[in-house]
């Protein structure tokens, strides 16, 4: 059984990759700037990684070497999947919330703490949003985790398809 994808070169699976990345921070940037949809200290960390394969991705394609970017995406998405299991856990109350998503400061007077309440990021436990019943963090994990493996198989596929063309 063969798919559209199958065979497919390393580095148009690199450039999908890529393309995925793009449209996550489009996606989040498009909520939070679209929509007012504020992101929480965790949302800002989880873009962290789809900014590096933005700008590493092709700055390895450019040097040609494919499976080396797909490695790199594949590992910084996969590590993306591990912060949001984190935020996920965080949400649904299974661990502490983090010390860094608690808001600091004193309020002295009543104008500063409504200051400071009309200012305050949200907390990484709240759930701002969802889609079908699932939280952006939940989303996030489920793509970060599918494309990170997409990568990294990517590699083993385009290598398996090079040894068996060399075997000929």
């Amino acid at each position: 059984m063969t798919g559209p994808l199958l065979g497919t070169p390393p580095a148009r699976w690199a450039a999908l990759v890529w393309l995925a990345a793009v449209v996550a921070i489009a996606t989040a940037l498009t909520l939070q700037l679209g929509f007012g949809v504020q992101p929480c200290h965790l949302c800002l960390w989880e873009r962290v990684p789809y900014y590096a394969v933005i700008v590493l991705v092709p700055a390895i394609l450019l040097v040609r070497r494919p499976r080396v970017a797909l490695a790199v995406a594949g590992l910084l998405l996969l590590g993306d999947a591990g912060l949001s299991l984190y935020h996920v856990a965080v949400e649904q109350g299974w661990i502490a919330l983090p010390a860094s998503c608690v808001s600091a400061g004193q309020a002295h007077t009543l104008d500063e703490l409504r200051a400071q309440l009309a200012h305050a990021a949200p907390t990484c436990d709240q759930i701002n949003a969802s889609f079908l019943g699932l939280s952006l963090a939940t989303w996030n994990l489920i793509a970060a985790a599918l494309v990170g493996v997409a990568s990294l198989a990517a590699i083993w596929s385009g290598a398996e398809r090079h040894q068996q063309a060399s075997a000929v």
